[in-house]
This record gives C-alpha cells, structure tokens and sequence, in this order.
C-alpha cells in the first residue's frame, strides 16, 4: 500500500491563510454577517480554495472555534504547569496562576470567539460542548493534577481534584465576565487583583489542611 502524499507547502499556507483571515472575519462580523468572499479576499485566495479547503462555511466556523479553544487552553496549561507542588507559599504560588490564567482568558481573541460561541450555540449546540472538551476540560486535567499532588504531599485536603481544580477557576474568574462586559471594557487592576485574592482565600478556606488554614488565609489576604 503507497502512502498519501504530504500536503505541500503553498496547501498549508493558504489554509493557515484562510484560518486567520476567517477568525478576524467572524469575530468583527459574526457568523451570520460573515461571507465567504470577503474571507477569501483578505486571505488572498479564490473563493472556491476556501470551499475545497472547508466545504462549507459551518466547516470552516468550527474549525476557527475548535483551533481557537486550543489555542487559549495551551497557554492555560503552560500556567498551570507552573505550580508547584511544595506547598512552600501557596497562596502567593495559588494566586500568581490564576493571574497567569486570567491574562489567557483576557485577551481580545478569547473573549471574540466566547461571545461567537455564545451567539451561536442555539443554533450549534454541540459545538459548544466541542469547544468546552478542546479548551477547558486540557486545562482542568492539568490544574487537578496538580492540586492532587498538593493533595498527596499534605499541603491540601481534597477528595475530588477535578472538582476542586473546576471551583478555583469559577472563584478565581467568574466574575471576569461581568467585570469587562464580556471582554469589551478593560478590567481595572485592582478589581481583577480583588477578584482573585477573594477566589484564592476562599479556595483555601475549603480546601487548605486544617493546620495550616490560618496561616494561608492571612497569607492571600
């Protein structure tokens, strides 16, 4: 049996193309308002390239909304990653990623393709489901190892990891949504830097051992 060949080069590009200029289609326009043309004119390619690429335009807004869940949760796991499992400053270490994950979850892309989703998931409910499989179900996978490590080595009391790795992102960013009207006013330091703290300290409040709650929670206030 021969093997396929390789997608050349020039393939890859116009789809990588067409991918970028879809994404500031979609979120400038929206699903509905966005044509296929005008998607194909700033990617630099004929209309049908876009169709034999994607087929359709419902194909090619998944694939933008899969590609950008991928995206934000990649840069949450590098985050989450990164802490510790010492338990040495926990709620300096505790907050210091969620400020990481925020950050991922502030940008002008993220809250772009969370109000796309928003917009569409009626109409395209399993997306939803998709999107929320590719971006946050990484990241939370990440976050409960660690915390189950933090567990492990008694720096933590948890049964469950994965639901204390799902109630410190809500505590940490819940209320991001409504502090920046779903990412189109900036947040103030302060309020994003009081949200967290509250999130940490009330984290730790349910989760933290018992003989070291009182020194966590003077420490994240």
């Amino acid at each position: 049996m021969t093997n396929s060949p390789a997608p050349s080069r020039g393939r890859i590009d116009k789809r990588t193309a067409i991918l970028e200029a879809a994404l500031k289609v979609f979120t400038q326009e929206g699903y509905t308002q966005a044509g296929v043309d005008t998607i194909a004119a700033i990617a630099g390619v004929a209309k049908l390239t876009v169709y034999n690429h994607f087929g359709d335009k419902e194909t090619l807004f998944r694939t933008v909304m899969r590609n950008g869940a991928e995206r934000t949760a990649s840069r949450i796991v590098a985050a989450f990653t990164t802490l510790p499992d010492d338990g040495v400053d926990l709620p300096g270490e505790l907050t210091r990623v969620a400020h990481l994950m925020v950050q991922c979850q502030l940008s002008d892309e993220g809250w772009a393709l969370q109000r796309l989703l928003y917009a569409e998931v009626a109409r395209l409910p399993d997306l939803y489901d998709e999107v929320v499989s590719r971006g946050g179900v990484p990241a939370l996978n990440v976050l409960a190892g660690r915390l189950a490590s933090l567990a492990g080595r008694g720096h933590l009391a948890i049964d469950d990891p994965m639901t204390a790795a799902t109630q410190f992102t809500a505590l940490v960013s819940g209320n991001l949504p409504a502090l920046s009207a779903l990412g189109t006013r900036p947040v103030r330091a302060e309020d994003l830097d009081s949200t967290i703290s509250a999130g940490v300290a009330t984290f730790l409040r349910a989760f933290a051992v018992p003989g070291r709650r009182r020194k966590d929670r003077a420490a994240a206030q």
